[in-house]
Formats: structure tokens, C-alpha cells, sequence
């Protein structure tokens, strides 16, 4: 069997940038702090939340050690190692220090647009080559093609795939994936807002942008829906649907980063071509958290 350890509430850091743009390693000590004292099962590293296309090699050290030494709990690191070169992810595995790294997070290639045949040999290339185990990340949104449940479904049968991030937004192909997968390989919710349906259906976890900043509401809406008590669940579910709608109005992270600037964990800085969320989604989500904050 199988071990996963990226089960529960996962929290897609954000990289928190000073007003002259570098990264602001004591914000990134207090955001891992207020999430990991607020809830988070495993946190996620250089995921796509983190703006890691616009971080040097050197700052993705930074980060990666920065993360490791505030993560006091020890909780599981999934680190974020993908792209459209296959060789070239390859590589970068090889040359990685693993050292409190318990897997990666690998997404579907994007720009190339590879084909299921295509996908499913990726994968399996960078399976074969990852001393920890792999996530795949399927979110076709961002990357122009989609990994169909088929395929996913025969990904997890390699012995080093434990688990998929689910971003599709398609409850017809997730429910696929949930109803064909081996016992020992989980489904983990990409989309925020849909989280607690998933769980519902089956899905062990979530990936998470929300859990940012509203880590207590988030997790403890896991913890209930995990515990069969699903009214409480449903409570926090639609007392957070709003805000999970508002956190993505205007791009991510640029929601997420304006709500945690303005709880004071980080400036409400990105960096271009990601600029901050516009005035209007700005006011909705500090007025929209005069509700949440109490719930």
C-alpha cells in the first residue's frame, strides 16, 4: 500500500513580497506560523499560488528553507517540481535537495498541449525519476489541455503516483476518478469553493488558496466534513462561498494577498505580469470579512 501523507487541509503558500519586490522571508515565517497554528495538515511549496514563474533559482531556495525552518510542526512539505519539459523536470529532481521534502507536486504540461498518451509517459518519467512521491496537478484551466479520468486512473496504478489535485472544476470526471481509483490513491479538491462537495463524494483532501488566510474556518470545515458531522460542514461551506468566489475575482493570488494584507501576514505586492486585485474586489473582500471572521 501506499503511504500519503498530503491528506486534509494543504495551504498553497503565497510568496509575500516587499514594497521593493524582493521576498519577504519574516512575512513568510508569519504566514506558516498563522496556518500551521490554525489548522493546516501539510503545506505546499512553490505551487502555482506562489508565483514561483517569476522567483529566481536563489529565491526558491530561499523560500523552500525559509518554509522549512518556520514549520515548527514538522507538518508534510509537497513541493511544487513541473513544467513542459520532461527532461528538464527531470533534472531539477536530480539536483534537488529532498532534506524534510516529503513529495512533489507535478503539473500537466502546458503550451505544448500533449496528448493523454503523452501525459501518461510524462508522468510515469518523472515518477520513475522522484526519490518522493508525486502528485499530479491537472488543471486545465491554466494549462490548455486536461488529464481525462481514464488516464488518471491508469497513472495511479505506478507505485510512486499517490495522489491527484483535482482543478478541473468537472464533477463528472472527478466522481470518475473516485469511483475507478485504486484504494491506496486520493483525489485532493484543487478548486476552493467546491471542496466540500468533494469531500463529501470522496476526496481525502484539499489543496488550498482560501487556507491563506481563513485557515480556522477552512480546516475546521475539513475536520467536520471528515468527522461525518456534515451540518457543521455545510455551515462553514456556505459561510465562506462568497469569499472563496472574491479570492479568485481578479486573479491569484492577488485576492488571497489583498485579504492577508489586509489581516496584516504580508504586503499586497505581486509581481508583474500578476498586479494587485482592482478597488472594487478589493472593498468586497474587506467588507466580505466583517462576516467570515466571526463564523
Amino acid at each position: 500500500m501506499k503511504h500519503n501523507p498530503f491528506k486534509g487541509t494543504g495551504v498553497a503558500l503565497v510568496t509575500p513580497f516587499k514594497s521593493d519586490f524582493s521576498v519577504d522571508a519574516e512575512a513568510l515565517k508569519r504566514i506558516v506560523n498563522h496556518v500551521v497554528d490554525n489548522g493546516a495538515d501539510f503545506l505546499v511549496v512553490l505551487g502555482t499560488t506562489s508565483e514561483a514563474p517569476t522567483l529566481t533559482p536563489d529565491e526558491k531556495n530561499l523560500v523552500i528553507n525559509t518554509i522549512l525552518d518556520a514549520n515548527a510542526k514538522h507538518l508534510p512539505i509537497l513541493l511544487g517540481i513541473g513544467g513542459n519539459n520532461t527532461q528538464a523536470i527531470i533534472e531539477a529532481i536530480k539536483s534537488q535537495n529532498f532534506m524534510g521534502i516529503d513529495g512533489i507536486l507535478s503539473v500537466v504540461p502546458y503550451y505544448n498541449k500533449p496528448n493523454q498518451r503523452g501525459m501518461k509517459a510524462h508522468f510515469e518519467a518523472v515518477a520513475d525519476a522522484s526519490p518522493v512521491p508525486v502528485v499530479v496537478y491537472n488543471v486545465p484551466g491554466r494549462v490548455g489541455v486536461n488529464l481525462q479520468a481514464a488516464t488518471c486512473v491508469e497513472l495511479a496504478q505506478h507505485p510512486n503516483i499517490i495522489a491527484v489535485k483535482e482543478a478541473s472544476g468537472n464533477l463528472q470526471q472527478i466522481m470518475e476518478i473516485l469511483r475507478d481509483k485504486p484504494a491506496d490513491f486520493d483525489v485532493l479538491s484543487g478548486d476552493d469553493g467546491i471542496t466540500q462537495p468533494l469531500m463529501a463524494l470522496g476526496a481525502t483532501g484539499v489543496i488550498s488558496v482560501a487556507a491563506n488566510a481563513y485557515t480556522s474556518q477552512f480546516s475546521r470545515m475539513m475536520k467536520a466534513q471528515k468527522g461525518g458531522r456534515t451540518e457543521e460542514a455545510l455551515r462553514l461551506h456556505y459561510a465562506m462561498l462568497r469569499m472563496n468566489q472574491l479570492i479568485f475575482a481578479d486573479g491569484n493570488p492577488a485576492g488571497i494577498k489583498c485579504l492577508m494584507s489586509h489581516l496584516g501576514l504580508c504586503e499586497n505586492a505581486l509581481r508583474l505580469p500578476l498586479v494587485p486585485a482592482n478597488e472594487k474586489v478589493e472593498a468586497d473582500i474587506i467588507e466580505e470579512w466583517k462576516t467570515l471572521k466571526d463564523r
